[in-house]
């Protein structure tokens, strides 16, 4: 990755958002844009003027970072994120994590929305990652690299939070929202996978799959930060949905399921 790109995006935002260290970081991936309340906010800067980060170029991504104060936690929140395929390089895709370290702060939650593979699954359910599988063949972390990012060759034994998916776990089952542990995998995108892929990843142990979030966990776990991982399952993987996938799905559960990601976003958020 190209290190100076970082360096020209955080000399960019203001000094408020390095004066106090956020609680926690907040990656809104499809469908998540309006699942936060954001009452006190500190700093709201479009991604097209970060330089690097450039605006989103997907529907349902908002493509706005906002610093804001929930009761006595500051929170730092990208609402929608930058993907691989989009085709504009790794330092997009992990910015959010780069510049809330860069602020100081310890703690992400990523978010998504994904197909299940899992026969347990159902659109409208939650899936608190538990582990990855990353298809890609590719890693951010490939290229330079700089000591503030951590070990050269990072350990990955456990790269999501047991405390903090335990939170989510305590926080869905107060809210009687329908959540279970998953192993989550990582695919390039853009196309959807095709069902033998999904038969493949399915005897992998996989239960849902998506087109982000990996990039960001791996270049956050490599830093030393705390991650939790949440998939929303918009719909069924290739094979296993009755019809063919289309984006206008993922935005319409994404759509129905706000009132509950918001819920239990806002319980992990004050039980942090």
């Amino acid at each position: 990755m190209n290190i100076e790109i970082f360096d020209k995006a955080a000399e960019y935002l203001p000094d408020s958002c390095f004066d106090t260290p956020p609680d926690v970081a907040v990656v809104l991936g499809s469908g998540w844009g309006e699942a936060l309340e954001m009452d006190d906010m500190v700093v709201r800067i479009p991604y097209a003027d970060i330089p690097g980060m450039g605006a989103s170029t997907v529907k349902g991504h908002q493509g706005e970072f906002i610093l804001y104060r929930r009761g006595d936690k500051r929170i730092a929140a990208w609402c929608g994120r930058r993907h691989w395929y989009e085709g504009a390089g790794w330092e997009p895709a992990v910015m959010p994590v780069e510049l809330s370290r860069r602020m100081g702060c310890q703690k992400a939650l990523l978010t998504n929305a994904a197909g299940g593979i899992n026969p347990a699954l159902r659109p409208g359910d939650f899936v608190i990652i538990r582990d990855h599988v990353n298809l890609s063949g590719g890693n951010p972390l490939i290229g330079p690299h700089r000591e503030e990012w951590g070990a050269r060759f990072p350990d990955m034994s456990e790269v999501y939070c047991r405390h903090l998916a335990e939170l989510l776990h305590a926080g869905a089952n107060r809210l009687g929202i329908r959540a279970m542990d998953g192993v989550y995998a990582f695919a390039t995108g853009p196309c959807y996978e095709t069902p033998a892929e999904i038969r493949a990843y399915k005897a992998l142990g996989i239960d849902a799959v998506g087109m982000s979030t990996v990039p960001e966990a791996m270049f956050a776990n490599a830093c030393g930060m705390k991650i939790a991982g949440l998939s929303l399952i918009s719909n069924l993987a290739a094979g296993i949905s009755p019809r063919p996938l289309d984006h206008k799905e993922v935005m319409e559960a994404g759509a129905a399921a706000k009132p509950l990601m918001a819920s239990l976003i806002g319980d992990f958020l004050e039980r942090l």
